[in-house]
């Protein structure tokens, strides 16, 4: 059988369920690390519950997401995810899922492990979001889940370090309200208004432009060049501050696209 014949009939095979997003409809990919409990708590020796290192780990990674050729307007990394906040416009690898998938779950695998020095891997998923209200609510979800998971990870650590097993810290703190898992905190001397924004609000990454300052050759007059990288926001607003600063983003990236 000739090859242009038998790869037109076997590509019909891996192509069947080639889904890709409606136009006009905003895609939010999140990226979750696989088995990173076991990979930062067994494997390696991050601190808990957070650990700076490990933050910065996740913070590159979400940086290369934005740059490996995706139309991203925002990113945001919280605990061992990622969400990249693609163009509803963009017609990257025409929009099929499988590819987005695929390559954004490589992409963020591969540079965690270049950083991390061991294999380290994350499956991705798509919302596909046909409203910036919904894109802002999205965050919103995102955001409040960092919260819940910073409290909780405060207060299993405190329990874990004053000599509670795993089971038994876990079934202390099951069933108690926010209010109670703050209470505890502060009885110990932690106040978790103090706890550091970016691990209880996570961390946003957008496009800024600064201009880099130059001169003409031929004149030797001063200029300056406009150029556009990667902001790390380590200190984002909350509720409805943060969809406040959402919406302004979106916003701005539109007029800027």
């Amino acid at each position: 059988m000739k090859f242009d014949n038998l790869d037109a009939r076997m590509r019909i095979y891996e192509s069947t369920n080639d889904l890709a997003v409606l136009p006009g409809l905003y895609m939010i990919a999140r990226v979750d690390g696989r088995a990173f409990t076991r990979l930062v708590r067994e494997l390696h020796d991050f601190e808990a519950p957070f650990d700076s290192r490990f933050r910065d780990h996740m913070i590159a990674t979400a940086a290369h997401l934005m740059d490996c050729g995706f139309d991203a307007l925002f990113g945001y990394t919280q605990s061992d995810e990622i969400s990249i906040l693609l163009d509803a416009s963009s017609q990257t690898f025409r929009r099929k899922l499988r590819k987005i998938h695929s390559v954004l779950a490589g992409e963020a695998s591969a540079l965690f492990s270049s950083r991390l020095g061991a294999p380290a891997a994350f499956d991705c998923r798509v919302s596909q979001l046909p409203s910036r209200d919904l894109v802002i609510d999205y965050f919103l979800w995102r955001q409040a889940d960092a919260a819940r998971n910073a409290l909780n990870a405060h207060c299993y650590w405190l329990l874990r370090k004053n000599g509670l097993d795993a089971h038994s810290a876990a079934r202390q703190l099951s069933g108690l309200a926010s209010a109670a898992k703050n209470e505890l905190l502060f009885r110990h001397g932690i106040n978790f208004n103090d706890v550091p924004g970016w691990q209880k609000r996570g961390v946003g990454l957008y496009a800024e432009t600064w201009f880099k300052p130059g001169s003409d050759p031929r004149t030797g007059a001063i200029t300056e060049a406009r150029r556009s990288r990667i902001k790390v926001d380590a200190d984002l607003p909350m509720r409805e501050a943060f969809a406040v600063f959402l919406r302004e983003r979106l916003e701005t990236a539109t007029a800027d696209g």
